[in-house]
């Protein structure tokens, strides 16, 4: 998106695109939407598609792909071995990261298997800004222990720190210290920091990262998933940056790193992923575990067409047009909520907007699940699908014990390209609405509980009937209407 003035007032981010294909939605009537969360357990991602009017779940393999990836497509070369589309991809990553190696994987969280399974032994530290949920998952799983060392603002909800994902560098140098070099795994940083906010770091914090690194010989892995939006907030909000390119962030980035690893259901629109790797040393040691898990050392577990799209859609993430539209319409939900008081996650960050459960509901304990009770009510009275990202995200202790998350959000994803504005505002009325009602929601609680994982196929029932209540309010307030 351009700087665009509106002459007569009430600027507003402007699409430098246009849709040229689309795809019908359904509103289904309350009465549906209430069966519909209790069918699936009050679990926002059992919930089926033709129940679902705006679908924020997430932004991973759901973003739309432009004219050029679909053409791209067309041109794949499907070669088992030796692949001319494979071929593509790593000349792109070459081009872009300054990478030398670069091994496909069929999604982000298997290169998370393949590097844990290199690299973590039990016993060993992985020191990190924060955790994602499958990153902490295939670390233990291997018996490591996660650390995270985020700065203290980016566990501030109403923070205006511009940097809230920062590793908190004299932490990470006291972690070290404390157990030694030897146990350290590797260090991770990650773009974006998901379970926070989608809070961005800045490139000074990971070239002070670096530092400490070189001086104990560790390698710094980045997590790039979400390298679009933390490089549009590197060019917007840290002043020694304004004047590089998207194209001289993204090389300073890689160039502090020893591994780069994404999910391209994320980063470059399109499904798949791949490990970008510097020395030659980790390249080996990681392709065979490739070939085991993932497929031939050209193709990882993807298709083919899916290499393709996911060459342009890299160039494509390049242009500062594509990768502001996220973090602007984000900015734009995020102001609209704000104007009427609703607890969201400030500065807003990338990903989507975080409504911060521990306030809009903070009658409900954290034991009942305070942004998965708000994930299903906003569900009942909006048909908009959000993601659970708070206790349900966690995992219990190896006693049983719950572990409660540092915060409850209810994340609100803004998959790139897809929604309009007033869709947005749809939701922002609904929010609003549900804000001004939150005393009738209620908690929930587990009646089938996986050990790993939970958030993705648990079942919940609420601990009351204050789900029908909520729906007659809506009825009442909305007569006749959707």
């Amino acid at each position: 998106m351009s700087e665009v003035k509106f002459f007569y007032g009430g600027n507003v981010p402007l699409e430098m695109h246009k849709v040229r294909i689309v795809q019908k939605l359904n509103l289904v009537p309350i009465e549906r939407r209430l069966e519909a969360i209790n069918e699936a357990g009050n679990n926002t991602f059992l919930l089926k598609n033709s129940d679902i009017f705006l679908d924020m779940l997430t932004d991973s393999g759901v973003n739309a792909m432009s004219d050029k990836q679909l053409a791209a497509m067309m041109e794949a070369d499907d070669s088992y071995a030796g692949s001319a589309t494979f071929t593509k991809l790593e000349n792109k990553i070459k081009e872009i990261f300054g990478m030398e190696y670069f091994l496909p994987a069929h999604q982000g969280r298997a290169c998370e298997n393949i590097i844990s399974q290199a690299y973590v032994k039990p016993g060993d530290i992985i020191p990190m800004n924060y955790h994602f949920t499958t990153t902490k998952a295939h670390i233990t799983l291997n018996g490591g222990l996660v650390e995270e060392i985020i700065i203290d603002e980016g566990l501030n909800p109403t923070s205006d720190y511009p940097f809230k994902g920062n590793m908190d560098v004299e932490k990470l140098k006291g972690l070290i210290s404390k157990h030694g070099a030897e146990k350290i795994a590797y260090v991770r940083l990650e773009t974006g920091t998901n379970l926070i906010g989608g809070q961005p770091h800045s490139l000074e914090n990971m070239q002070e990262i670096r530092k400490v690194c070189d001086e104990f010989g560790l390698m710094l892995v980045l997590d790039a998933s979400l390298l679009a939006d933390n490089l549009y907030f590197i060019k917007t909000r840290e002043e020694k940056c304004k004047d590089m390119s998207i194209r001289e962030i993204t090389r300073a980035m890689a160039d502090l790193s020893d591994i780069i690893y994404f999910s391209a259901r994320k980063l470059g629109c399109a499904r798949g992923g791949g490990i970008c790797i510097r020395d030659k040393d980790i390249y080996m040691k990681l392709r065979e575990l490739i070939t085991l898990y993932e497929g031939f050392l050209t193709y990882g577990g993807m298709s083919v067409r899916e290499i393709e799209a996911i060459t342009v859609g890299l160039d494509e993430t390049m242009d500062e047009n594509m990768i502001n539209q996220g973090p602007q319409f984000i900015a734009y939900m995020c102001e609209k909520l704000q104007e009427s008081g609703v607890p969201i996650i400030t500065p807003p960050g990338g990903l989507g907007c975080h409504l911060n459960a521990m306030e809009f509901v903070d009658h409900i304990p954290q034991s009942q699940y305070p942004a998965g009770a708000l994930a299903s009510a906003l569900y009942i009275v909006s048909g908009v699908r959000g993601m659970e990202r708070g206790t349900i995200s966690e995992q219990r202790d190896e006693n049983g014990n719950e572990h409660f998350a540092n915060m409850e959000l209810l994340r609100l994803a803004m998959p790139r390209r897809v929604f309009t504005l007033s869709q947005v505002n749809y939701a922002v009325d609904r929010i609003k609405w549900l804000y001004e009602n939150r005393k009738l929601i209620g908690g929930i609680t587990f009646v089938e509980e996986p050990k790993v994982l939970r958030f993705f196929f648990g079942k919940l029932t609420a601990v009351s009937d204050w789900q029908t209540k909520l729906a007659a309010k809506f009825r009442a307030d909305f007569g006749d209407s959707l």
